[in-house]
């Protein structure tokens, strides 16, 4: 291994600006991550940065593949990129009136 190796990278230590549950989606700047457990506001907890999740998302189908942007008003997934932070790729297809769609996080920016 590198000796200036520091971490896989898979998940990123994260202070919480408020009470946050796990599986909840996450802001970093500009890197998308979904909460590994609960994190207290001022705390320290770990945040997935790679992976598939299902995460809330804005009215709409979604094609595989499609770009997602994270649109922190709504704190909702859209294909919209105006005005919001893209955060990773449709890793399937969704139907308009699902609640959910399956993100392939930091991939595609």
């Amino acid at each position: 291994m590198a000796k200036n190796f520091v971490q896989e990278g898979k998940a990123l230590n994260y202070t919480a600006g408020a009470d946050i549950l796990s599986g909840d989606f996450v802001l970093i700047g500009t890197i998308g991550g979904i909460a590994k457990t609960a994190i207290a506001n001022g705390k320290v907890g770990a945040v997935h940065v790679t992976g598939i999740f299902n995460v809330a998302k804005a009215s709409g189908a979604i094609t595989q593949g499609a770009k997602l942007y994270w649109d922190n008003t709504n704190k909702v997934l859209t294909t919209t990129a105006s005005g919001n932070t893209i955060v990773g790729v449709a890793a399937a297809a969704a139907a308009s009136g699902d609640a959910t769609v399956a993100i392939l996080l930091n991939v595609g920016l």
